[in-house]
C-alpha cells in the first residue's frame, strides 16, 4: 500500500492536472463560439453556389468547363484529408483518418492523398504514403486566401489528367457534442440529388448577363474554392468543440480521481493512528505489568 506521503502527492500532481486541463476547456470553450459563428454564417452562400452551379449546367447544353467533365471511369482519385494540427481532441482525428481509409479503398484502385493538418499527415508518413500537397498551419481562424493553394493543387491535379476525381473528407460540425466525417464529391463538379432536387423545384427563367456559360466560366473555381473553404471552417469548429468536451471530461475525471486518493489518503491515516493508538495501549499495559 503507498504511503500518505505518496498519496498526497499524487493528489496534488491530480489537482493541478485539471486545473491545466480547466483552462484548456476555457480556451476551447471561447475559440469554439467564434469558429460556430463562421461555420454557420458560411454555410448559406457555401449551398446556394452549389446550387447555382447546378441551375447553370442544367441551362446549357454543352460542358462549358472542363472542371465540369466526368471521367467515364475513375482509376486514381486525390482525397484531400482534413485534421487538426494539435492534439487532445478526443477522437476527432481518428474518426476522420479512419473515415478516409475506408474511402480510400472504396473510391479508386489508386489514390493520392492532400493532407490538410498535421495528424493526418503524420498518419499517412508512418504508412508510408507521401501525400500530393501538404498545408499545415492554418490557425484556428483561417482566411479564404489560405485555402486557395488548396483548391490549386485539386484543380491542377484533375485537369491534368493526374487523378479522375477528387474528394473532401473532413469532420462536418453537427453541434457542440457530434461531430461526424463527412466525404463530398468535389471534382468533376455535379451537384447532388437534393440540391437538383431543390434546383428543378425553384427553377426560375433567369435572364444571365453576359451568358449562363461566361458565368460558369468565372464561378466553378470560385466554387472549388468556397467548397474547401467550408470544409475548413467545418474542421475548426468541430476540433475546438470536440476539445472543449474533451478538456471537461479530462478535468470531471480528475477530480473524481481526487475524491477516490483523498477516501483512500483518510484510510491510511486512519490505520496510521490506529495502530500508534495501539502502540501506546500496549506500551502502558505492560508498565502497568511491570510494576
Amino acid at each position: 500500500m503507498p504511503s500518505l506521503r505518496d498519496i498526497r502527492r499524487r493528489i496534488r500532481s491530480v489537482k493541478n492536472t485539471a486545473q491545466i486541463t480547466k483552462a484548456m476547456e476555457m480556451v476551447a470553450a471561447s475559440r469554439m463560439r467564434r469558429a460556430q459563428q463562421r461555420v454557420l454564417a458560411s454555410r448559406p452562400y457555401s449551398q446556394t453556389i452549389r446550387e447555382l452551379i447546378g441551375e447553370l449546367s442544367a441551362g446549357t447544353s454543352e460542358v462549358v468547363h472542363p472542371l465540369l467533365q466526368g471521367r467515364p471511369t475513375v482509376r486514381r482519385a486525390a482525397v484531400i484529408v482534413m485534421t487538426s494540427d494539435r492534439g487532445l481532441a478526443g477522437a476527432l482525428n481518428t474518426n476522420v483518418i479512419r473515415r478516409a481509409a475506408e474511402f480510400m479503398i472504396e473510391a479508386a484502385p489508386e489514390t493520392d492523398v492532400v493532407a490538410v493538418g498535421r495528424k493526418g499527415l503524420g498518419f499517412f508518413l508512418r504508412r508510408g504514403i507521401k501525400p500530393l500537397g501538404v498545408f499545415t498551419d492554418l490557425g484556428d481562424r483561417p482566411g479564404y486566401d489560405d485555402v486557395i493553394p488548396i483548391a490549386r493543387v485539386a484543380a491542377d491535379a484533375f485537369l491534368g489528367a493526374q487523378v479522375d476525381a477528387v474528394y473532401l473528407v473532413y469532420p462536418k460540425f453537427i453541434s457542440t457534442m457530434t461531430q461526424r466525417p463527412e466525404v463530398d464529391q468535389l471534382l468533376p463538379i455535379a451537384p447532388t440529388r437534393a440540391e437538383a432536387g431543390a434546383t428543378q423545384r425553384r427553377r426560375v427563367d433567369y435572364i444571365y448577363e453576359p451568358s449562363p456559360e461566361a458565368i460558369l466560366q468565372a464561378l466553378v473555381p470560385r466554387y472549388v474554392e468556397v467548397q474547401i473553404f467550408q470544409a475548413v471552417l467545418e474542421a475548426v469548429a468541430s476540433e475546438q468543440s470536440a476539445r472543449m468536451i474533451a478538456m471537461r471530461n479530462a478535468t470531471n475525471n480528475a477530480r473524481d480521481l481526487v475524491d477516490t486518493l483523498t477516501l483512500n489518503a483518510n484510510r491510511v491515516r486512519q490505520s496510521t493512528i490506529t495502530g500508534e493508538v495501539l502502540e501506546i495501549a500496549s506500551a502502558a499495559d505492560a508498565m502497568a505489568a511491570a510494576r
